[in-house]
């Protein structure tokens, strides 16, 4: 395929965590197989992202979901990459002007990984064991289904985390299990939490590819790896979370599926303590995927009320 990637190589965007260069590697690998080209046919450019610096403090004090993407859409505006490789959960529900999600990847497992060396699932912990954990939604779960364990702020790339959870900082975590597999490194899981249990965050699993909206060809190269079916349920997902106004700030679940050509989308708000939950689900067809979210959304809002998420 000839595109003006022949003589300059495509610059792929990304933060520099193990995790997001192996998002980033998965990306280049599929459009050199589906395109024939070589490995020189595209450059990995790393950006350091404000929320990659700050470690000491929860995301939700400094700026919330934006601060993994700003500096790497900074440069997409500014002509420094072409495409910018991103976790889909890290995405903020609108995107700066001139900039789209063009194209998704196959999704990986969307559930939770229960990590500990003290118990085989979070039931089983110990009263009054730590948890360590960076997510609302996780901290809120985990605190509605035990409310006698102490959660702790977590942050770090995932290798930090296992690492401190290693040296008895905390007697468990939990992570996406999407992104130890795509590390390599399932055999770290103690057990997999069923998403009947846990509902996982708006666009778990799903790597998602951001490109500017003029830019024709960059698009045309991207169709060839697009999944539109992960599309179709973030599509739903993330209207869902906009209604809501979801940020890292509110404890919500979201998770669509293609089940037998309908789409099925179940959805949860909770309060930070994990005291109070709303629920909800929705089945319709796939074509109405924004819709269904929306409806959803809105649904929990009203059930919440003003001031649901500060209780």
């Amino acid at each position: 395929m000839q595109t003006k990637h022949s003589a300059s190589p495509l610059r792929i965007g990304t933060r520099g965590s193990a995790l997001a260069l192996a998002q980033a590697h998965e990306t280049r690998d599929r459009l050199m197989r589906a395109h024939g080209l070589a490995e020189d046919a595209f450059e990995i450019v790393v950006i350091k992202t404000s929320g990659d610096r700050i470690q000491d403090r929860p995301l939700s004090e400094v700026g919330g979901k934006g601060l993994f993407t700003k500096e790497i859409e900074a440069a997409m505006l500014e002509g420094g990459i072409d495409i910018a490789v991103h976790s889909s959960k890290d995405m903020p529900t609108v995107l700066p002007e001139g900039l789209d999600l063009v194209a998704f990847l196959p999704r990986e497992d969307v559930r939770d990984a229960f990590i500990s060396h003290k118990a085989a699932r979070l039931q089983d912990l110990p009263h009054g064991a730590v948890v360590g954990s960076s997510s609302l939604r996780r901290q809120a779960m985990i605190k509605r289904l035990r409310p006698d364990i102490d959660v702790v702020m977590y942050r770090g790339n995932v290798q930090t985390r296992l690492q401190k959870l290693a040296d008895g900082v905390v007697d468990a975590t939990l992570l996406a299990h999407a992104g130890l597999k795509r590390l390599g490194l399932g055999e770290v899981v103690t057990s997999v939490i069923g998403t009947d249990e846990f509902l996982p965050a708006v666009g778990q699993g799903a790597i998602c590819i951001e490109a500017r909206v003029d830019d024709a060809r960059t698009r045309d190269l991207l169709a060839a790896i697009h999944h539109a079916e992960t599309e179709t349920c973030l599509v739903a997902e993330r209207a869902f979370l906009r209604v809501l106004d979801g940020s890292c700030r509110t404890p919500i679940g979201g998770l669509a599926r293609l089940v037998e050509g309908e789409l099925r989308f179940a959805g949860l708000i909770l309060t930070p303590d994990g005291r109070t939950q709303h629920e909800t689900t929705r089945v319709g067809a796939p074509a109405d995927a924004e819709a269904i979210g929306r409806d959803a959304g809105a649904e929990l809002k009203r059930r919440g009320g003003p001031g649901f998420f500060s209780g």
